[in-house]
C-alpha cells in the first residue's frame, strides 16, 4: 500500500467534516498547504522499516494433527531454540498465541488475523530464547483474548485436560492446556480480566499475573494500555518463579514499564512462609450452593497456611464486590479505542508492525466472524465514545485508582489476600449451536475476582489447592506492587506441604 496524495476535493470535504469553513482564498491555501506534505509520505513509503531484529533459530513450523493436539491447544507447532545452556535451558514453552513469533503465523484466536505472519519477536521471546528455553509452538487463545472461557477461537474450542467438554478458561486457553496435558513445561500467557488466572485455576496450574508493567509487552497484540499483562504459566511455583526472573525487567520500548528490574524469585522460595500474614478476603466469597464446594477448598488451603506459621485473618473489604464493575469501562472503551483508533497499538512509544496494523484496520472485513465478546465490548465502547467521547473511560480510571488505594491499605496490614481465583470449577463447553446469550454468558461468567487486580496493577498469583467432582480449584494470592517473592514464597510453602491433587 502507498501513500496517495489528497485530492482538492477530498481536502475541502474533510475540512468541513472537521468544522472548519473557509473562504476561497484560504481554501486554496490550505489545500497547497497539506497538499505539499504528501512529500513526507512519499519518503517514508521509500524507506525500510527499522523493526527490531530476530533472534536466530530456525522458524519452521507446522499445523498439528489431531492426535497430537487431542485438546485443541495449539494453533501451530515449532522447535525454535538457540543455545543449550541457561536458566531455562532443556525447558519447552507454548506462547499465547497473541505473542509475535517473527516468520511463525499469529492467529490471536480471530479471523482478522487468518494468514498472517508475525514480523518481529517480542521482547520475552527474545528472553526466553536466549535464556536457553525451546519454544515448541503457538497455543490457541480466545477470538481477540476477550473471553473468559475456551470456546471462542477461530480455531476451535480448547478441551479441559481433566475433563474433555469441559472449558480450558480463557483467553490464554491453549496454553493452560498445554501445560496441564504435559506437552510443555512453561507456558506465556497474558491477563487483562483474568486470562492467566482463570484457566490456571480451571486446569490446576500456576498463573502469575505480575505487577502491571514488570514484564515488558512489546511484541504482543494488545487490548487496553492500562490493563494489559503477560507473565508466566506452570506447572508448579518453582518453574514460574524461574521463568519471571527471565521475563521481568524493562526492555527500554514498553511505556508501561517503571524501570523495576526482575527479583530474585528463586531465591526467595527458600525463605519459607512463616511469620507472613495472610488476609482471607471475606467478600470476595459467594453465598451461592454452587460455589460452596470451591470456597471450603480455599478457606481448608487457609488453614493449612495457618499450620505453616502463617498469621492468617479474616478481612473485609465491601468495594471488592461493589466497586470492581465500575472500572469495567476501561476494558470496554479501551478496546474498542485500541481496535478503531490505535489499529492495534500501545501508546508511544513502541515498535509497531506495519502487517500487524494493517489487519487491525481492516477488521471490519471480518465482523461477522467475530466472536459475541469483541461483538459486545466493540458495540458497547463505539456507543459510548460516539456519545459523551472518553467521559466514563476517565471516571472509570478515577474509580481504579480509587480501588488500587483501598487494596494498597488493607495489604499495608497483611503480606498477602487470599480468596478463590474463581467461585466454580470449570464448567462445560457451550454446545456447539449455543446461542449468542449462551456464549457470551460463558465468555464473562468468572472474572469476578480477578478483573479488578488488572486495573489496579497488583501482581496475582492462582495456585491449584484440591479438586472439586474432579476438577481442580484455584486459590488467588494478591500482593503488594513489585512484590511477587512474597506470592511466591506463600505459595510454594503451601505447594510444598501438600500434594494438591490429592485433595477433594
Amino acid at each position: 500500500m502507498k501513500f496517495e496524495a489528497p485530492t482538492e476535493q477530498e481536502i475541502r470535504a474533510l475540512a468541513e467534516e472537521l468544522g472548519f469553513h473557509w473562504n476561497e482564498e484560504d481554501a486554496g491555501a490550505y489545500t497547497s498547504l497539506i497538499a505539499g506534505m504528501s512529500a513526507l509520505y512519499a519518503a517514508l513509503d521509500a524507506a525500510p522499516d527499522p523493526l527490531p531484529q530476530r533472534a536466530p533459530g530456525d522458524r519452521t513450523w507446522r499445523h498439528p494433527s489431531a492426535e497430537e493436539n487431542p485438546h485443541n491447544a495449539w494453533h501451530v507447532r515449532t522447535a525454535v531454540k538457540i543455545r543449550d545452556d541457561g536458566p531455562l535451558a532443556g525447558l519447552r514453552v507454548a506462547l499465547k498465541d497473541n505473542v509475535m513469533l517473527a516468520g511463525v503465523p499469529m492467529l490471536n484466536g480471530s479471523a482478522i488475523f487468518e494468514g498472517y505472519v508475525a514480523e518481529i519477536d517480542a521482547t520475552i521471546v527474545t528472553r526466553l530464547l536466549e535464556a536457553g528455553a525451546e519454544i515448541a509452538g503457538k497455543a490457541h487463545c480466545e477470538d481477540l483474548c476477550a473471553s473468559g472461557g475456551s470456546h471462542t477461537s477461530i480455531g476451535g474450542p480448547v478441551h479441559n485436560p481433566h475433563r474433555r467438554g469441559h472449558s480450558a478458561g480463557g483467553s490464554s486457553s491453549g496454553s493452560a492446556a498445554a501445560v496441564a496435558a504435559g506437552d510443555v513445561e512453561l507456558a506465556i500467557a497474558g491477563d487483562q480480566g483474568g486470562s492467566i488466572r482463570i484457566p490456571s485455576a480451571y486446569c490446576g496450574t500456576v498463573g502469575m499475573k505480575p505487577t502491571w508493567g514488570l514484564v515488558p509487552y512489546t511484541g504482543i497484540a494488545p487490548i487496553e494500555f492500562s490493563i494489559d499483562h503477560t507473565g508466566p504459566l506452570t506447572r508448579d511455583v518453582r518453574s514460574n518463579a524461574r521463568m519471571l526472573e527471565v521475563l521481568a525487567g524493562p526492555d527500554g520500548i514498553d511505556a508501561r514499564q517503571s524501570g523495576a528490574p526482575a527479583g530474585d524469585y528463586v531465591a526467595a522460595l527458600e525463605r519459607g512462609a512463616q511469620g507472613l500474614r495472610v488476609g482471607v478476603l471475606s467478600d470476595a466469597f459467594d453465598d451461592d450452593v454452587k460455589s460452596a464446594p470451591v470456597e471450603s477448598r480455599v478457606r481448608d488451603a487457609a488453614n493449612a497456611l495457618a499450620s505453616l506459621g502463617c498469621r492468617v485473618e479474616e478481612l473485609k473489604l465491601p468495594l471488592h464486590r461493589d466497586g470492581a464493575p465500575l472500572t469495567l469501562p476501561l476494558l470496554l472503551e479501551g478496546s474498542f479505542f485500541n481496535l478503531e483508533t490505535r489499529e492495534g497499538l500501545a501508546s508511544p512509544p513502541g515498535v509497531y508492525p506495519p502487517g500487524f496494523m494493517q489487519r487491525v484496520r481492516d477488521w471490519r472485513a471480518h465482523a461477522d466472524r467475530l466472536a459475541p465478546g469483541p461483538v459486545v465490548f466493540g458495540l458497547t465502547g463505539a456507543l459510548v465514545n460516539r456519545r459523551y467521547g472518553r467521559r466514563y473511560y476517565a471516571k472509570a480510571a478515577n474509580w481504579a485508582r480509587h480501588m488500587q488505594q483501598l487494596y494498597d491499605e488493607a495489604l499495608a496490614g497483611f503480606d498477602c489476600l487470599i480468596m478463590p481465583t474463581t467461585n466454580i470449577v470449570a464448567p462445560p463447553l457451550p454446545a456447539p449451536d449455543a446461542g449468542v446469550l449462551e456464549r457470551f454468558a460463558a465468555s464473562v461468567a468468572t472474572g469476578r475476582n480477578t478483573a479488578v487486580f488488572d486495573v489496579t496493577h497488583h501482581p496475582a498469583l492462582s495456585l491449584p489447592c484440591g479438586h472439586v467432582d474432579g476438577l481442580p480449584v484455584g486459590m488467588m494470592l494478591v500482593g503488594r506492587h513489585l512484590d511477587e517473592a512474597t506470592l511466591y514464597r506463600i505459595a510454594h510453602a503451601f505447594e510444598q506441604s501438600c500434594d494438591w491433587r490429592e485433595l477433594s
